[in-house]
């Protein structure tokens, strides 16, 4: 069986070409589980005010979130509440409530007017945690500009120049989301008609990152076994998505996952996740150089924003 590797970003950008090579090929080879861990430099302190914001934002009562619903945005900002998003594969609601938040465009910006959903102003819950806006803010940003340098070791690693994703990625629909799966005790029938934390999927987007946790519960799906996520201590857990997957030929696969609460689990868990988009209008064909005589062409060319709308619809974030 595969294993998920810990692969050192630090080392490929402040080492030789040793350590270049060994990190891409780090990379690789971990992907074929669509996981990986990494090194980062995001600082602890940002990671707790972060964390403790959250923790006061869903410790607010249920109609007071409700006041940072966003009409219309499918998800892409503001609050969404427990028994909403649906796994494609799965007709039972997941267990979990979620704060969503980017960066907006200017606006009259083409990207913005296409897109609105995806470019509008976030909404932070500022009115009642001071600073929030600011902090959550720092946070996204920081994270864009870690796996904005990620990929570029995947793009190594499939044969492209180190800077292939850059351009796709500013003004990308960059998306934070933080998620708390309350205690199973609370979910309907204490989870006994089938609801879990969040049922087996895989993300739409180029790679997530989970920077951290406050407890166990993500599984990763490894040649039809479900193996538990455990990154080392300061490590991101980096995962793949539909679209790298359609860019890259199969080459990288999607990298299907689950949250889930086991028997001994009373508590709840917390964790924040960013999706790391390309611009809506990016076309995801399979770059040339995973495309040979041996692994011909699998995916036809289709726009990050079609896809990613076929997906909204898929686990009912779609109005209507």
């Amino acid at each position: 069986m595969t294993d998920i590797l810990d692969v050192d970003l630090l080392a490929f950008e402040r080492g030789g070409k040793r350590d270049r090579a060994a990190a891409v090929d780090g990379v690789m080879q971990s992907l074929r589980t669509g996981f990986v861990y990494t090194k980062h430099d995001i600082s602890e302190g940002l990671l707790d005010e972060t964390y403790e914001v959250l923790e006061q934002f869903f410790d607010l009562p249920e109609d007071t979130k409700a006041e940072y619903v966003a009409q219309g945005s499918r998800g892409q900002t503001g609050y969404t509440g427990l028994l909403v998003e649906t796994a494609a594969v799965s007709d039972t609601p997941d267990w979990k409530e979620m704060l969503n938040w980017g960066t907006a465009l200017p606006s009259g910006h083409p990207l913005r007017d296409r897109y609105p959903d995806r470019y509008s102003e976030p909404i932070f819950p500022s009115d009642r945690i001071p600073g929030a806006d600011q902090i959550l803010s720092k946070f996204h940003e920081h994270l864009v500009r870690l796996q904005t340098r990620f990929l570029r070791i995947i793009a190594l690693g499939i044969g492209a120049n180190e800077t292939f994703f850059d351009s796709m990625l500013e003004h990308g629909s960059h998306l934070t989301r933080a998620i708390r799966y309350p205690p199973m005790s609370e979910a309907p029938n204490a989870g006994q008609e089938g609801h879990v934390w969040a049922e087996e999927h895989g993300d739409i987007n180029l790679i997530t990152a989970l920077p951290r946790a406050t407890a166990r519960g993500l599984q990763v799906k490894v040649e039809e076994d479900w193996v538990d996520v455990t990154p080392p201590d300061q490590n991101v857990v980096i995962n793949t998505g539909i679209m790298l997957e359609r860019l890259t030929n199969g080459l990288i696969p999607v990298g299907w996952h689950r949250v889930v609460a086991d028997s001994r689990q009373v508590d709840g868990r917390l964790s924040v996740v960013q999706f790391c988009h390309p611009t809506p209008w990016t076309i995801l064909s399979p770059i040339p150089s995973t495309v040979s005589t041996d692994r011909p062409a699998q995916f036809p060319a289709m726009s990050a924003g079609d896809c990613l709308d076929q997906v909204l619809w898929e686990i009912n974030l779609s109005d209507g």
